[in-house]
């Protein structure tokens, strides 16, 4: 079962793989619960929620439209709050379920010249961490997945970063997809992909001062 806004894609997905889809924005509350409700009549039970809608916000808070930063934080935030609420029923019906929370780098690493969108997932990984302590006893195991740079249709990181070296580092969807298998497999709660990125997390929480140099000197536009 897939969840997005445009149906075209969602219809040749479904055709690919033979599951399903519902048509979905889920940075609104009304939709996502609407479309929780449909689905729970056919599955009562659901194992797998993967929370992986998210999009863009290149400008910093001074330059970002109001309305694009209140969609950033709509649907790269609130948008896993509405789901993982919506579906919890039969995520908990199941016993055991998993939730994996796609946040990013960007999450743990603040970055001046894409700041809406560190702040978005910066939420995202609070929620996703408080959610694993709460949700674990009633057999739900909630897993933080952080990428760095993903080449995707709405992350196009090949023509956004400048530097030659950070252009290296992109990865494409499916070792991502490769890699929450695994996460699942050995129930890790909170992972980096690839794992080094976790160096500069702790780096972020010890130096932040040098790690906000560092970014803006990174070549990312």
């Amino acid at each position: 079962m897939s969840l997005a806004r445009r149906e075209e894609r969602l219809r040749a997905l479904a055709h690919e793989v033979g599951g399903e889809y519902e048509v979905c924005d889920v940075g609104s509350r009304e939709d996502v619960e609407g479309v929780a409700a449909r689905v729970s009549e056919r599955h009562p039970q659901v194992h797998l929620l993967v929370n992986n809608a998210g999009i863009p916000g290149r400008k910093g808070f001074a330059a970002i439209a109001p309305e694009r930063l209140e969609e950033v934080l709509r649907v790269n935030y609130l948008g896993s709050i509405w789901c993982l609420r919506a579906f919890l029923p039969v995520l908990e019906a199941a016993r055991r379920s998993d939730v994996v929370n796609i946040v990013s780098v960007a999450g743990s690493v603040a970055f001046g010249p894409a700041g809406p969108y560190s702040a978005s997932k910066h939420a995202q990984l609070a929620f996703s961490r408080a959610a694993t302590s709460e949700l674990r006893s009633r057999g739900i195991h909630v897993h933080t997945v952080s990428p760095g740079f993903v080449e995707t249709e709405g992350f196009p990181q090949a023509s956004v970063l400048r530097s030659s070296m950070l252009r290296r580092l992109v990865v494409d969807a499916d070792h991502i997809a490769r890699h929450v298998v695994k996460v699942i497999e050995r129930d890790k709660r909170e992972t980096f992909v690839p794992g080094w990125y976790r160096v500069a997390a702790i780096a972020q929480a010890l130096a932040p001062g040098l790690m906000s140099r560092l970014a803006t000197r990174s070549g990312y536009r």
